[in-house]
């Protein structure tokens, strides 16, 4: 009995020590991470940025202490570090050409893949070379990778090629088997970001919508790779009709969409030939991480001027939202409003971009982060540019701006608000054998319950609310676009328009990213010196691990397992903490790019 005892005790101590030590290893292991970091990276002559297309793509970079513990799938790369070492490597004489090798990202929409070739283009007038190398490219990935002066393709590997589609997702008919029925209420003919939850395809005004915003992407996309690969529109939609993408690879080469094949080591060897490296030598390369940490430390332009960069990006809302299906990305109104109000008062800050990448979401907060704007802009510029997406309250929050850029493949208008109240009695009811009683001291009391049908009354309360809404909606629109309420009803009604479109309709003012609203809003400031900061200021890597470290790693792990279902729980589990009346675009337009 002595021996079991002391055998225990040594066991539990045993596992104890081992965990105090792999503690304590992670903690030296997080420090040096963070270290790693913050250092700033040294460059040597005859170098290449080597920009790995292989994590999510997210509009900003954010420091996330799991992300650099665990890697993987839980790391991401932001657009902004990605531009911005861009730029530094078409400055820095070091830097001799940028290499990208395609691996499959993730969350980058068109709009992206577009503002990200730009700056590829303004890299090539410094006469440095861009070489392309994939075993497998997407759509989007060749789209962005054609500007190269040389596109490298695996002998065994595939270019994606054959066109744009939408593919939403409808629950009504799972909505159906749970018992659950949304009871909608809605302004606008191509409102439909309901759909799915009332249809089983797409209605036919919602169709006419998406074919038109397609067609005018896939237009854009085919006529820049032409342009960049010295062939025509025509030729490429063949092409596509012919799913080059699954004959052999030397098709690929002989149609014109890659220039050569080589594996990986063949790739090295020509990169080192064209930095005059030798066959023994190291190739000097630096990736994104690096290349961010280049000249980290710039002092701040002796001016005092700024020119503040504010993101708003994700679903909007009332407050920030937590919880088992939290930790997304959200503009949260209090906060915007804060955030914007502080810089508001800010004398150092000469003007402001407000980047907005958007479906929108809750209508009250939309239209309290629009008088915020409208605030700013009485007493400094403000200038919007438009990402992936600024669509519905997107759009709300970006009208009132001097003045709005967006990508010709932007997503934006749908200006249109609806509500949504589930009615689960069936589900409660029937289904789970739940039953339910009410006392109330007024006739709306409980207004809203999801455990019953809500009554004509009701109903027709509910939708005056939304006409109301609307209407509210399309005024602040038309008077932040000079234009008047009749003229601003004909391209609202909820439609869903491209950039292009947008400009040809009046809905924003010129077409570009962020460099194009950078040198805008300066213009505008009557200032050539300045410094460019970005906001909301991030928390550091400490107070990230500890206030939400881990919810980001679930968060990380149900979107990674969940797929587009994932973002179906998480619409329905804010939904039902939100607000319901919503200026949102649909769930999920799903386009394969």
């Amino acid at each position: 009995m002595k021996d079991f005892i002391k055998f225990t005790l040594a066991t539990v101590t045993g596992l104890v020590l081992t965990g105090v030590v792999f503690f304590f290893m992670g903690i030296v292991s997080l420090f040096g991470l963070i270290a790693a970091s913050e250092q700033e990276t040294p460059v040597k002559s005859n170098s290449v940025f080597v920009l790995r297309l292989d994590k999510p793509l997210k509009e900003r970079a954010i420091d996330d202490p799991m992300a650099m513990l665990l890697g993987g799938e839980y790391e991401s790369m932001g657009l902004d570090e990605i531009l911005k070492s861009i730029k530094k490597a078409k400055n820095d004489d070091r830097i001799r050409g940028i290499y990208i090798e395609t691996g499959m990202t993730e969350g980058a929409s068109m709009a992206t893949w577009q503002e990200m070739r730009q700056a590829l283009e303004d890299f090539k007038e410094s006469g440095k070379f861009i070489i392309a190398y994939g075993d497998n490219y997407t759509q989007g990935e060749y789209y962005l990778c054609s500007v190269a002066d040389k596109v490298i393709l695996n002998p065994q590997g595939t270019i994606e090629w054959s066109g744009l589609s939408a593919q939403p997702v409808f629950y009504t008919g799972l909505l159906e088997k749970l018992g659950v029925k949304m009871q909608i209420f809605k302004v606008g003919t191509y409102k439909s970001a309901v759909e799915p939850f009332t249809e089983k395809k797409m209605s036919t005004a919602n169709r006419e919508q998406v074919e038109a915003y397609l067609v005018s992407m896939w237009e854009q996309l085919t006529t820049d790779v032409a342009v960049s690969r010295g062939l025509t529109s025509n030729l490429l939609n063949d092409y596509a009709d012919q799913m080059v993408t699954l004959g052999p690879a030397e098709g690929l080469v002989e149609c014109g969409l890659a220039d050569t094949l080589l594996y990986m080591d063949g790739v090295k060897a020509y990169l080192k030939q064209l930095t005059g490296m030798g066959d023994d030598e190291p190739l000097n390369t630096l990736d994104l991480t690096e290349m961010t940490n280049v000249q980290r430390n710039v002092p701040l332009d002796k001016s005092g001027n700024i020119i503040a960069v504010y993101y708003a990006t994700g679903e909007i809302t009332d407050e920030a939202l937590d919880g088992l299906y939290g930790g997304q990305e959200v503009i949260a109104g209090s906060k915007v409003i804060a955030d914007l109000s502080r810089l508001r008062e800010d004398k150092n800050v000469k003007a402001v971009v407000l980047r907005v990448n958007s479906p929108g979401g809750s209508a009250f907060a939309s239209e309290q982060i629009w008088n915020e704007v409208v605030k700013l802009k009485a007493k400094k510029p403000v200038i919007v540019s438009m990402g992936g997406m600024a669509a519905s309250g997107g759009y709300y929050i970006s009208c009132a701006a001097d003045s709005i850029f967006a990508e010709p493949t932007t997503l934006t208008g749908s200006i249109g608000i609806f509500g949504m109240v589930p009615d689960m009695q069936n589900l409660l009811s029937d289904k789970l054998g739940l039953d339910f009683d009410v006392v109330k001291t007024n006739r709306y009391s409980d207004i809203g319950t999801p455990v019953r049908p809500m009554n004509e009354s009701e109903k027709k309360i509910l939708q005056n609310t939304i006409n109301k809404g609307y209407d509210l909606f399309v005024k602040r629109c038309a008077d932040g676009r000079g234009m008047s309420i009749e003229a601003l009803r004909q391209v609202a009604e909820g439609r869903v328009w491209t950039g292009t479109m947008a400009l040809e309709l009046g809905l924003v003012d010129k077409l570009g990213g962020m460099n194009e609203a950078l040198q805008a809003a300066a213009f505008k400031a009557g200032t050539d010196a300045y410094t460019v900061l970005s906001y909301p200021e991030q928390p550091g890597l400490f107070a990230n691990l500890m206030e939400d470290g881990k919810d980001n790693y679930i968060n990380a792990r149900l979107r990674a397992t969940g797929g587009k279902y994932y973002e179906f729980m998480n619409f329905a589990n804010n939904l039902l903490r939100s607000n319901h009346i919503q200026a949102r675009i649909s769930l999920d337009p799903n386009i394969k790019l």
